[in-house]
């Protein structure tokens, strides 16, 4: 029987939200879902979404925002993409309750209720969809994609290169954040000047003061020359302070009144000194989540983030794989012979199903390890293998790497199934005791073709 009651219980059917492709449109259509606080201090509250994503927090740089002191600051996350719609816990004070059940990161239906504090918040999808802007051609500077994730990623890249706005570029590692950078730079209005790179988890701390700022003869041991910082040699151009991150909290305020100031003080002088600088930062880690943990400063993540740009990882983009194999084998000058069984169909569609907790890299080096061995290398595995072939990253978050690798764990699996059964998927679900029906929703979430 039909309820009005909005906590009512949802069928378990209900599909979640999906994304699909308009490449001729040069959009792609993402189903618009919407948000409503049905108990706490702001019931009766509502939100649409405009993009693929939605941030829940207190704080007023949130996409919806929740006037609740038991909501942390950035409490949670939405995100649309071919594979439904997840929240995920950005280790807010109070945690992020689905449906009764407290979740780092998970899927959504139709009807889910997310508890934050005391404020209770209903997950709808919408009739109409939300179309983003697709690149017109399949590359950025030197990134290369023809699927619909890193279509709408150059263009964003490509609005971001038209402004002198500072860009904090997010995303995995190997997502190819710093061609991002360089991309942005080289497309703007200061490719003629320099671009110059720091990279902060690689310094010292006690060093990277003066790589960015720069020191004076005499002002520590070993100070023996006077030396112009980062800050002072992009001047004209563009700094990329790569894993901005692993920037130590004492040296943030100095960050950030550089940033605010336009000028820098080397250390050892008393003298400030202008500069005339693009920033763009990149990051693995989510800046949110280390600014609930107390690890970055708020107002310094307000600067970077003017423009935030995330980084597709490889598993949301499978079909952009052959497209990269044929800049990469280009790249390494192979020999014909070397390049042929490469771009074996077989070949490719073995890569498509691969696991690539390194992203483009790892499936650079892979190619590398290919052109010099042979293709009959063994399946990358991405990240730290037990006995079992089970594939972990523990570099990365625990909530991220448990979602990630129950995706790799059906990606591979349902791969396997249907090769056993010929392609023939109604055979599959029988052997694997599912409904046919469901089995066809994960091929298509996994982006398995029959």
């Amino acid at each position: 029987m039909p309820t009005d009651d909005p906590r009512a219980p949802v069928p378990a059917d209900v599909a979640a939200t999906l994304t699909c492709a308009e490449p001729q449109a040069g959009r792609a259509s993402v189903r618009r879902f919407g948000l409503t606080v049905v108990e706490g201090p702001a019931t009766g509250a509502t939100w649409q979404s405009a993009t693929d994503r939605c941030s829940i927090g207190s704080h007023r740089s949130n996409h919806c925002i929740v006037d609740d002191p038991t909501v942390s600051r950035f409490h949670c996350e939405i995100a649309v993409d071919e594979a439904g719609a997840r929240v995920r816990d950005l280790k807010s004070r109070n945690g992020t309750v689905l449906d009764g059940v407290s979740v780092l990161e998970a899927f959504l239906r139709a009807g889910s209720l997310l508890r934050l504090g005391k404020t209770v918040i209903r997950f709808d999808l919408g009739a109409e969809v939300n179309r983003l802007p697709l690149a017109s051609e399949p590359r950025f500077g030197s990134l290369t994609g023809v699927s619909a994730p890193m279509r709408a990623t150059f263009a964003l890249l490509a609005r971001a290169a038209e402004s002198s706005a500072t860009v904090l570029l997010e995303g995995e590692t190997g997502t190819g954040k710093s061609q991002a950078a360089r991309s942005v730079h080289r497309e703007g209005a200061r490719a003629d000047g320099p671009f110059v790179v720091v990279d902060c988890g690689a310094i010292h701390g006690n060093l990277l003061e003066s790589e960015l700022f720069g020191h004076e003869k005499g002002a520590f041991t070993g100070a023996t020359e006077r030396r112009i910082g980062a800050f002072e040699e992009a001047s004209g151009g563009t700094l990329f302070l790569d894993e901005i991150g692993e920037l130590p909290l004492d040296l943030q305020p100095k960050l950030l009144r550089a940033l605010e100031a336009r000028e820098v003080r080397r250390v050892g002088s008393n003298t400030h000194r202008p500069v005339d600088v693009r920033l763009i930062a990149a990051t693995n880690r989510d800046l949110r989540t280390e600014v609930n943990l107390g690890k970055f400063r708020a107002d310094l993540y307000f600067r970077l983030a003017v423009v935030t740009i995330r980084m597709p990882p490889l598993r949301q983009r499978p079909e952009d794989i052959p497209a990269l194999v044929d800049e990469i084998l280009a790249s390494l000058h192979a020999s014909p012979a070397q390049v042929e069984p490469l771009r074996d169909p077989a070949f490719l569609a073995r890569l498509r199903h691969a696991v690539w907790a390194g992203n483009v890299r790892e499936l650079r080096n892979y190619l590398e390890r290919c052109v010099v061995l042979g293709p009959g290398q063994p399946e990358p595995e991405g990240g730290e293998a037990g006995g079992d072939g089970f594939v972990v990253d523990p570099a990365a978050p625990y909530a991220a790497e448990r979602v990630r690798a129950l995706a790799d764990f059906e990606r591979r699996y349902f791969a396997g199934l249907l090769r056993l059964h010929d392609g023939k998927v109604a055979r599959a679900a029988d052997a694997a005791g599912i409904d046919r029906a469901y089995l066809y929703r994960l091929l298509r979430r996994h982006r398995i073709e029959p």
